[in-house]
């Protein structure tokens, strides 16, 4: 499928029907588990590549470059939509919009933009500060106006809640809407009742949520957040920790035993090969090889 018939989808999915629940992938072979799950839409987050891609924790350490070349690579594993998280757009706004026709050739279907200083943080490590209102808000504009799709999605996100206070978020997620964004992102609310604030107070435009396992806000249920009325609940790096959680139980019963067999926490040989599409590249070398058109 075409980018811009998965992104008119997408608008169209966000428009009608309820919350739509999207798990992080920081790698393609990630983004193909969660298409086989049946999930809806992918996140591309920049704290799952840096920690998967580097090794490192999130604090600004990856490229432009980088995020392109991982979302090109999910484009290809998938046709589900992807939602690209771009950081702060990597400096000013002739910067963002850089980035957003980067991103958007790449195959991005959404494109997340944040209002934190450079370089930024994790939205939920402490120390963190934003840029001022003007800057922010010029970061979004810039993006609105560099998407050549009218259908690739503008996600604004401030991480205010924590260095200017709750309404002060707010604030700033009226006035991204206001400069064109099309979906809204008030990251690292604090309880239940600022959660429920948010699409309150904020109608009209799509909310996106995130649920950090271990962060600063309370992980509440898809279907209670669906009635609060967010449009898109994020598990930025539930498969990340999944994925870390099985490589430590695989690999220290390795260390342990000496051996490790299809009996351990692995999956299967046939499994492997089955998610990285190998009987459809088995069927395209034997068609290739036997002269078929």
């Amino acid at each position: 499928m075409l980018s811009h018939e998965i992104n008119r989808n997408f608008r169209a999915r966000l428009a009608t029907g309820g919350a739509l629940l999207m798990p992080g992938a920081a790698n393609a072979l990630a983004a193909r588990v969660i298409a086989d799950l049946g999930f809806e839409a992918i996140y591309l987050s920049g704290a799952g590549l840096t920690n998967t891609y580097l090794g490192m924790p999130d604090l600004g350490f990856v490229s432009l470059t980088e995020i392109a070349q991982h979302t090109a690579t999910l484009r290809d594993a998938t046709d589900l939509p992807i939602v690209v998280d771009a950081d702060t757009g990597f400096g000013n706004a002739l910067n963002v919009r850089h980035t957003v026709r980067t991103l958007e050739r790449a195959g991005a279907s959404a494109i997340q933009l944040e209002d934190q200083v450079n370089p930024k943080r994790c939205g939920h490590f402490s120390g963190k500060d934003v840029v001022g209102l003007d800057e922010a808000r010029s970061r979004i504009k810039a993006a609105v106006d560099a998407r050549q799709d009218p259908n690739l999605l503008i996600v604004a996100r401030t991480d205010a809640r924590s260095t200017l206070g709750f309404d002060a978020a707010l604030e700033r997620g009226a006035a991204f809407i206001e400069d064109g964004a099309d979906i809204t992102f008030i990251e690292a609310p604090e309880s239940a009742d600022e959660l429920r604030a948010i699409p309150a107070r904020l109608p009209g435009t799509p909310q996106l949520v995130n649920m950090v396992i271990g962060g600063r806000t309370p992980v509440l249920g898809f279907n209670e957040l669906d009635a609060m009325g967010f449009k898109l609940v994020l598990y930025a790096n539930a498969a990340l920790q999944g994925a870390l959680y099985g490589m430590q139980a695989a690999l220290g019963q390795l260390k342990a035993d000496g051996r490790l067999g299809e009996d351990g926490p692995v999956a299967s040989f046939k499994e492997r090969q089955r998610m990285v599409n190998k009987p459809f590249f088995d069927a395209l070398e034997k068609r290739y090889a036997e002269g078929k058109d």
